[in-house]
């Protein structure tokens, strides 16, 4: 996703301690993530950078869902999920070593996800798609759809805000070279409602 922006990057491994500190709240869990990656991926290149990290978690109600480790729990998830609403929370890092600057961005969107059926559900998991997702569901999936009714920032929910990405660049002096907004709505097939929001600076998700 971040190609489309039209940034020339290289991407490197950021291996961490993702373990959630007790009574952790959610936003706090996913900003410290994203930039311990960020550091981590920064300490072990000599590129000046900028550096940018992002990490995504499910949040239903007290309860975060990660990776489902089996049939069982991914059927659990979408179970609990189902015809209900729930967040994603989705955290930017971006690091200026040179500058030691570190700028954090959160992406925090409603899913309301539709009312799916058993037979669906097993179809889906027999894809084997929902273990490599949080929340055991992928919103872009073209045969599952799990989603309806949306109106957030699509691209956060799999992972990326790229408005968000835009505003925090641009704090740096960096403008990209793609109309970003265009590109990710045309790559998605979605009309993006937020998007003018997010990159005047408002709090949408």
């Amino acid at each position: 996703m971040i190609a489309w922006t039209g940034w020339r990057f290289v991407s490197y491994p950021a291996d961490i301690d993702e373990r959630r500190r007790e009574g952790e709240p959610p936003a706090d869990y996913v900003l410290r993530l994203a930039d311990a990656k960020a550091r981590v991926a920064a300490a072990r290149t000599r590129v000046v950078g900028p550096f940018l990290a992002a990490d995504t978690v499910v949040v239903d109600g007290d309860e975060l869902l990660g990776k489902p480790d089996s049939d069982e729990e991914a059927r659990r998830m979408l179970e609990q999920l189902r015809g209900r609403r729930h967040q994603v929370y989705t955290a930017l890092a971006l690091y200026d070593p040179p500058n030691l600057r570190m700028l954090k961005d959160l992406c925090v969107t409603e899913v309301p996800m539709r009312n799916y059926s058993d037979e669906e559900i097993e179809r889906y998991i027999a894809s084997g798609d929902p273990f490599d997702k949080a929340g055991a569901y992928a919103i872009q999936h073209r045969k599952f759809q799990p989603v309806e009714n949306f109106q957030g920032c699509f691209a956060s929910v799999m992972g990326l805000p790229l408005c968000h990405v835009v505003r925090c660049m641009r704090q740096l002096g960096h403008e990209p070279p793609a109309d970003v907004p265009c590109t990710c709505q045309a790559k998605l097939g979605y009309d993006c409602p937020i998007s003018d929001a997010v990159l005047r600076g408002e709090q949408a998700g």
